[in-house]
């Protein structure tokens, strides 16, 4: 205990030498985050790029097909291995790094590494609808948690490293540095902490200059010219397109747990179950090629391509029920980035029918496709600010920040008002509920928790002695302005104060409800 009392307050005494060593180490994860990332993007792009070409073969030469279907089997009993092996492989992988930031979760970071690689590449490259962006943060949390316990660094120290490799896949992911570090202050720690944001810009920044070198400085999305939106009654459309996707967006949360529930429950082997949509994306192949992968080809050519909106339309429902098919079956694989593919069909199908019913010109298509895909991972993820920062790196429409966070913010609106929880949270608790025998192990753990006091605070005005602060808990350090002040119990807290306290790591969620709580 005297240690980790120790570890924990050098971080206060010593804070510009600690903001060192984390911007230093964020540097080290962001080039072996990079270095991997871009070795994963590659293998998926040779996968994206053959797979037209080996249904052309196929549909030319048909004797072959039952041999790819045996293939396709084979991988899928592969992925099962794998997720047999070690359940943190499983699905997207950011709910299980917010589970560990949480206290409640913790993972074989060498083991977790290699699986997951392995199990992505092989589901992702063999055509399920799933996305590289939760394995890449999950790739690049692994190597920020490997160098920490190689270096054995703290329990919080960990912490801050995996966070800041997190924030390095998501950033060499989709060559989006600022979006890299949003993410991890807005969703994975939901709070501006100066210590996670070192560490994060460091490996964000690293990470994307690596896979930058070998894959250049283009945007992940190529749309060609994007109009500036300055008119005023554009506005109002964007306002009934954020609406309209926010709206189509509500759908995700609630048939993602439909899938995962009739997978859980169906009368079939586990074995089988990654079969069924290998099996799918076999036939899928041939009939509407455009579903399979990702799908980041299938928003460029929304530009290209004048889909007739009956097309479209079947273009969404396809994507949609074949993403819900291929992550409800627990193989390793996101839904990041088919989330911003269903936002750009939603966008093509509300630019389509608003050009039809003659109230928008069609040069504001495009910015209807990039505007809804802000919009409908607003309305899953609930962070619009990475929504709308995400988007404008991913297409490179940097004149557009205003309406994209206009569209974002709506969508947001819509979910919110509609009472969705956020997807990861709600995939994170459904880990927990079947995960609870983790929980006596990680109990004993004990972290640094950061937290500002904010206008109306339960905690503000009130001295330290007579706040019910959560049991074992320790106040180490307050933060008001510049001025570092050692806690006493006569000290009384006030609106902006940053507390720093020596918990343990299961009454995290405790502490949030303490600080989240207001006065009556």
């Amino acid at each position: 205990m005297a240690n980790r009392i120790e570890a924990a307050m050098r971080m206060f005494t010593e804070p510009r030498h600690f903001k060192l060593r984390l911007f230093v180490e964020g540097n080290i994860i962001g080039v072996f985050t990079g270095l991997l990332i871009a070795l994963f993007r590659r293998l998926l792009e040779l996968s994206e790029q053959a797979a037209p070409v080996l249904y052309a073969w196929l549909a030319v030469h048909p004797a072959w097909i039952g041999g790819w279907a045996a293939l396709l089997m084979l991988i899928g009993w592969i992925l099962y291995r794998i997720v047999r092996r070690d359940g943190m492989t499983s699905g997207s992988g950011i709910p299980q790094i917010k589970g560990i930031l949480l206290g409640r979760m913790d993972m074989n970071w060498a083991r977790v590494l290699v699986l997951k690689f392995a199990g992505a590449v092989l589901g992702i490259g063999a055509g399920l609808s799933l996305g590289r962006e939760g394995p890449s943060v999950q790739l690049g949390a692994c190597i920020g948690q490997g160098l920490g316990r190689v270096t054995h660094r703290s329990y919080s120290e960990n912490h801050y490293l995996l966070t800041a490799g997190a924030g390095a896949g998501l950033a060499a992911a989709f060559n989006a540095p600022l979006a890299g570090v949003i993410f991890c202050l807005e969703e994975l720690t939901k709070n501006f902490s100066p210590f996670v944001l070192m560490g994060t810009i460091a490996a964000a920044v690293t990470s994307t200059t690596v896979t930058q070198y070998f894959f250049g400085m283009e945007p992940v999305f190529h749309l060609g010219d994007i109009p500036v939106v300055s008119a005023g009654s554009v506005y109002i459309l964007l306002i009934a397109l954020g609406a309209f996707v926010g709206t189509l967006g509500l759908a995700f949360n609630s048939m993602l747990t439909v899938s995962l529930d009739g997978y859980m429950k169906a009368p079939v082997p586990g074995w089988m179950k990654p079969m069924i949509p290998l099996l799918t994306a076999g036939v899928l192949g041939f009939v509407l090629p455009q579903v399979l992968g990702g799908g980041s080809r299938l928003v460029d050519s929304l530009v290209l391509t004048d889909y007739p909106v009956l097309f479209l339309l079947l273009l969404l429902a396809g994507k949609f029920a074949f993403t819900m098919l291929c992550f409800g079956s627990g193989v390793p694989g996101g839904i990041f980035l088919p989330m911003l593919v269903l936002g750009a069909l939603s966008g093509a199908v509300f630019a389509r029918a608003a050009v039809l019913l003659g109230i928008m010109d069609p040069v504001w298509t495009v910015n209807c496709i990039i505007f809804g895909m802000a919009a409908y991972f607003s309305a899953v993820v609930k962070s619009p600010v990475t929504g709308a920062v995400l988007i404008m790196e991913m297409t490179g429409s940097f004149d557009h920040l205003l309406a994209l966070i206009l569209v974002s913010m709506t969508a947001y609106l819509v979910a919110d008002l509609a009472g969705r929880e956020p997807v990861y949270d709600m995939l994170l608790n459904r880990s927990l509920a079947l995960q609870d025998k983790l929980s006596h192990h990680i109990r004993k753990r004990r972290i640094v928790f950061e937290t500002g006091i904010g206008a109306g605070s339960l905690l503000a005005g009130r001295c330290v002695r007579q706040i019910p602060w959560p049991a074992g808990s320790l106040l180490v350090n307050v933060r008001r302005g510049s001025e570092e002040i050692t806690p006493t119990g006569e000290l009384r807290l006030r609106e902006g104060d940053e507390i720093y306290l020596l918990i343990d790591a299961s009454r995290q969620e405790e502490m949030e409800r303490l600080t989240a709580e207001k006065l009556t």
